[in-house]
């Protein structure tokens, strides 16, 4: 999923290195929301109670993110830093997909 996201942002349509990993031109919207979904349950204490969905909202299209309440912290980050950069990667991968994806982190 790593390599695919990676591949993705660098534009690569070919297989990485010696490996045969399936390749992926651009990737899927879900591919978006697997990461965000891989990236948060690896920072929160509770990653069994973490929700990732996509929602399309009169904004456009939202990933939400449920969690337990300790664990908000974590997502966010000092200063909001950890969410900036989850939002960065995430508009990055969205654009190159032609797509606007906002993240949100819900109580």
């Amino acid at each position: 999923m790593i390599k695919k996201l990676l591949n993705m942002f660098s534009g690569k349509s070919g297989p990485a290195k010696e490996e045969s990993v399936p390749t992926v031109k651009k990737g899927s919207l879900k591919d978006v929301v697997n990461f965000v979904d891989y990236v948060v349950r690896s920072l929160v204490d509770s990653p069994e109670l973490v929700k990732v969905e996509l929602e399309n909202s009169e904004k456009g299209q939202v990933i939400n993110i449920n969690c337990k309440k300790e664990d908000i912290g974590k997502i966010i980050g000092k200063s909001g830093k950890t969410i900036m950069a989850i939002r960065a990667l995430v508009t990055g991968a969205a654009s190159r997909l032609n797509q606007q994806v906002n993240v949100e982190v819900l109580d």
